[in-house]
C-alpha cells in the first residue's frame, strides 16, 4: 500500500566537548499519513499481528487445514504456499465437501500461471472441477494472509463507529475493494477490540457465489507462531450486518501444525 508521507523533523542537540559548542543535527523520520481513521486502525492492528513484509521474510508455509460443516462433513488438507507469487498447493486426504464425488487423494495447485487438479496422482481436466480449484486455491491463500493483504492497493476503508458486544468495545471498520473491473468484490466489516487492537470477529460476503446481501460472521482465536499472531481457530455462520447471529450451528475452520521457511521449491507447485 502506498502511503502519502509527511516528514517529522527531529532536532537533536549534540554538545561537543572539545569546543563547548552546540551542533544542531537534522534527522528525518517518515511517518504514514492515513486517508482516514479506518485505515489507521487496520495499520495499528497489523502492528500487533505482523505485516506482509514480515510474513514474506518467512518465505513459505506448510500447515494442516481442517474445515467441518455442522452435518459432520470434513475436509482435511495439507496446504503449502510460497508467499512470493502467491503459489498455492493443497493435498486433500479427506474431502467430504470438496469434490466429494472423487474417491481417494486429490491435489490442487496454482503455479503462478495455471490452476491444476490431480486425482490419485493423475491429471484431471474437468472444467467444472477446475473452477472449484480456481476458487479454493486463492481463497485458502487469502484467508491465511488476509490481515496482511488488507494494506494492498485497491483496498478502501470506512470507519463505521464504536459498538459494544458482550461488554467489549469495538471499533468497526468496513473494508471494500476496487480492482478496476466490473466484477463484484467482497465486503468485510472488522470488529477491532479497542483494548487489544486485534480483530475478534468480522463480517464477510462471498461475491463469487452471489452472497452479497446476507453476510457471515467469523469469530477468531489467535496463536503466536514464530513472532506473529495467526487466527488459527475460526468459526462462522450467517449473520446480519449488525453482527446478530442465528441459533444455527457453526462451521469450524482450524489451522494446525504451521511451519515456516520449509525451503519449498517453485517446481513443487507445477502439475
Amino acid at each position: 500500500m502506498r502511503f502519502k508521507l509527511t516528514t517529522l523533523i527531529v532536532l537533536s542537540i549534540i554538545i561537543t566537548s572539545c569546543k563547548g559548542e552546540q551542533t544542531v543535527k537534522k534527522e528525518t523520520i517518515k511517518t504514514p499519513e492515513f486517508t482516514n481513521k479506518g485505515q489507521e486502525l487496520v495499520s495499528k492492528m497489523l502492528e500487533k499481528v505482523g505485516d506482509y513484509k514480515t510474513l514474506r521474510t518467512k518465505k513459505d508455509v506448510v500447515y494442516t487445514y481442517t474445515y467441518q460443516t455442522p452435518d459432520g462433513k470434513t475436509d482435511i488438507s495439507t496446504e503449502k504456499y510460497i508467499f512470493d507469487g502467491e503459489l498455492s498447493y493443497g493435498k486433500y486426504e479427506q474431502h467430504q465437501r470438496t469434490l466429494s464425488d472423487l474417491q481417494g487423494t486429490i491435489e490442487q495447485g496454482y503455479d503462478g500461471k495455471e490452476f491444476w487438479l490431480k486425482h490419485n496422482g493423475k491429471i484431471l481436466n474437468d472444467s467444472i472441477a477446475l473452477k472449484r480449484v480456481a476458487f479454493n486455491r486463492p481463497t485458502n491463500f487469502y484467508w491465511f494472509t488476509m490481515f496482511q493483504k488488507l494494506m494492498d492497493q485497491g483496498v478502501a476503508y470506512e470507519y463505521i463507529g464504536e459498538k459494544i458486544i458482550d461488554s467489549l468495545t469495538y471499533d468497526v471498520v468496513k473494508v471494500s475493494f476496487n480492482f478496476g473491473d466490473a466484477n463484484p468484490t467482497d465486503i468485510y466489516q472488522l470488529y477491532i477490540n479497542k483494548n487489544t487492537a486485534l480483530v475478534d470477529q468480522f463480517l464477510f460476503t462471498v461475491a463469487d457465489f452471489g452472497a452479497m446481501e446476507t453476510p457471515n460472521l467469523m469469530t477468531l482465536e489467535y496463536e503466536d507462531i514464530d513472532g506473529m499472531l495467526f487466527p488459527t481457530k475460526r468459526k462462522y455462520k450467517k449473520s446480519t450486518w449488525e453482527a446478530a447471529v442465528s441459533d444455527a450451528p457453526w462451521i469450524i475452520v482450524n489451522w494446525s501444525n504451521i511451519k515456516f521457511n520449509n525451503g519449498l521449491k517453485r517446481t513443487e507447485f507445477e502439475k
